[in-house]
């Protein structure tokens, strides 16, 4: 039932985006079209009327369509919450492996436990200039 009114969904848009295609140009303002005069494809009061009316038919049938694509996306599977979905924990459980756990895990395993100690500083080694007194 769902793709049928998909597929009638889809040939509705794109029906509704031909005729607001052909639609004439009220501004005029970009010269292109049916908008900065001459002959074009549908030109007169009748076709006008024709293409509102056909706009205004496809919008109602893609609004509908919409609506009832989306009960049926309601109805078809009902709203889980998060937290119902956590898997309950016994002591039994085994420690995860770096395979088995995710990437944080494998990090954690990687850093050391303790800080390192600081090293001090090395003091030059070189040769010593013997001093006059």
């Amino acid at each position: 039932m769902e793709s049928v009114v998909i597929v009638i969904h889809l040939l509705i848009v794109a029906a509704l985006v031909v005729v607001v295609l052909l639609q004439r140009s009220e501004g005029g303002a970009l010269g292109i079209g049916g908008g900065g005069g001459g002959g074009g494809f549908m030109t007169g009061r009748g076709a006008a009327n024709l293409l509102t009316r056909t706009t205004a038919i496809l919008a109602a049938g893609f609004f509908i369509t919409s609506l009832g694509l989306g009960i049926l996306a309601s109805q078809k599977s009902s709203p889980a919450d998060v937290l119902d979905n956590v898997p309950a924990q016994t002591g039994t459980e085994t420690p995860a492996t770096p395979g088995q756990g995710g990437i944080l895990d494998e990090l954690q395993q990687l850093t050391p436990t303790a800080p390192a100690a600081p090293v001090a500083p090395a003091t030059p080694s070189g040769p010593q200039v013997p001093t006059s007194e």
